[in-house]
C-alpha cells in the first residue's frame, strides 16, 4: 500500500467553489474559514488557472507553489491551466465535513485523496505509470467502501516530460516515451486514464495495455477519469469522488459522457437528473478534446490544424461555453485533452449538486 495514500484523510465532504484574482491568490483561505473550516480539513485543492494549459504553463506552477506550503502534507493539489472563452479562474476546495447532517439525507458525497510514488522519466506514459495510478485508485475506492459503480469522478494530476527530464532519461540509458514535450502531456494523461479504467473495471487489462502501446484512444476509455498533465510535479495526485449511502450530506454527484463537443442531449439528461431532485448545481467537471477524426457530426473542424492555438484550448472554450450556459455560471472545471477519458472527440462529465434539507418547510 502507498504510504501517502494510507495517511490521507477520507470523509463525507463539502465542496467550496471560490473565485481567484490570479494564480497565486490565497483569498480562498478566508472563504474556507468563513465557511467554518480550517486548512487541516482540506483533502484537495482543485483549480482552474488562466495559463495556456500547455508545457510552459507557469500559472499551474505558481498556484502549486503558493498552495502546497499552507496545506497539510497529505493534501493533493490539482491545477488545470486554460480558462479560454467564458471559463472563469477559480479553485474548488474539497473539505472533510463530518456533519452534523439531517438524518433525512440517505446518501452523500465522499472523497479520498493520495499520491503515487515519484515516477522516473522513462516510466512516464508507459505501463508503470498506468499501474501506479491503478493501484492507488483501487486503494482509495476500497477505503471509501464504494463499489466501482458508486464512483462518480477520479481526478488525476500527472507529470509531463520537460527537456531536462528527457535528458535525464537518456543519461540513465533509457529512451523516453516521446521526445516531444507537448505530446508527453497526452501520453501521460492516457496512461493515467487507463489506470483509472482498470481500477474501476471499465476495461480488461489486455485491452488497456494494447491501447496504451498502440496509442489507440478509440477502443477503451473511462467515463469517470479526468487527467491533466503538468511540469509542477513528478508523482500523480489522485482524488476520488463518489456518492455513498454510508454518508448523509446534501451533496451528490451524477456522471455521464458527451459523445462529442456539442452533445447537448447528454448534458440535458445529467442536468435533468439534478433538477428531478430539486438540486442546485455546485460544480461541473468535464473533459474536452478536438475530435481526432477532424470532424464533428460529419462536418470538418479546424482545431487540429490551427498552428496558432493548440487544439486543447479550442476544445476547452467550446465545451466550456456549452456547459456554462446550462450551469448558469462560468467557474467550471473543464480540462482539455481527453485521451481515454470518454469517447473520442467527447469526454466524461460529472455534476456535483446540493439537494434541499428534507426537514426544511
Amino acid at each position: 500500500m502507498n504510504p501517502a495514500a494510507a495517511a490521507a484523510p477520507t470523509a463525507s465532504v463539502d465542496l467550496l467553489r471560490v473565485p481567484i484574482a490570479h494564480p497565486g491568490d490565497l483569498a480562498p483561505v478566508e472563504a474556507l474559514r468563513d465557511a467554518g473550516y480550517a486548512l487541516d480539513d482540506v483533502l484537495a485543492v482543485v483549480g482552474k488557472t488562466e495559463g495556456n494549459g500547455c508545457v510552459n504553463d507557469f500559472s499551474r506552477t505558481l498556484a502549486t507553489a503558493r498552495w502546497e506550503p499552507v496545506l497539510p502534507p497529505e493534501t493533493v493539489t490539482v491545477f488545470s491551466g486554460g480558462t479560454e472563452g467564458v471559463l472563469s479562474p477559480h479553485v474548488n476546495l474539497v473539505v472533510a465535513d463530518p456533519g452534523p447532517h439531517h438524518p433525512g439525507h440517505d446518501r452523500g458525497l465522499v472523497a479520498a485523496s493520495g499520491r503515487t510514488r515519484d515516477l522516473a522519466p522513462g516510466e512516464l506514459g508507459r505501463e508503470p505509470q498506468l499501474a501506479a495510478v491503478r493501484e492507488l485508485v483501487a486503494e482509495l475506492v476500497k477505503r471509501l467502501g464504494l463499489s466501482a459503480d458508486e464512483v462518480d469522478l477520479v481526478l488525476v494530476k500527472c507529470p509531463l516530460l520537460t527537456s531536462e527530464r528527457i535528458a535525464a532519461c537518456r543519461a540513465a540509458g533509457e529512451e523516453p516515451v516521446t521526445e516531444d514535450t507537448y505530446e508527453s502531456m497526452a501520453r501521460s494523461r492516457a496512461a493515467s486514464a487507463l489506470g483509472v479504467a482498470l481500477a474501476l473495471g471499465e476495461c480488461e487489462e489486455a485491452s488497456a495495455l494494447d491501447a496504451l502501446t498502440a496509442q489507440r484512444t478509440d477502443t477503451v476509455w473511462s467515463s469517470r477519469a479526468s487527467a491533466s498533465s503538468g511540469a509542477e510535479l513528478t508523482d500523480c495526485h489522485v482524488l476520488v469522488l463518489g456518492t455513498s449511502r454510508a454518508a448523509g450530506n446534501p451533496l451528490r454527484a451524477v456522471h455521464g459522457e458527451m459523445r462529442d463537443a456539442i452533445d447537448l442531449d447528454a448534458l440535458r439528461e445529467l442536468f435533468g437528473r439534478v433538477a428531478a431532485e430539486g438540486g442546485e448545481v455546485v460544480q461541473v467537471f468535464a473533459k474536452a478534446e478536438a475530435d481526432p477524426s477532424g470532424r464533428v457530426r460529419g462536418e470538418r473542424h479546424t482545431m487540429l490544424t490551427d498552428s496558432d492555438v493548440p487544439a486543447t484550448r479550442h476544445a476547452r472554450a467550446a465545451v466550456g461555453g456549452l456547459l456554462a450556459a446550462l450551469a448558469g455560471q462560468p467557474a467550471l472545471y473543464v480540462s482539455g485533452g481527453a485521451e481515454h477519458q470518454g469517447p473520442p472527440g467527447g469526454g466524461g462529465v460529472t455534476v456535483v449538486y446540493r439537494v434541499p434539507d428534507p426537514a426544511a418547510p
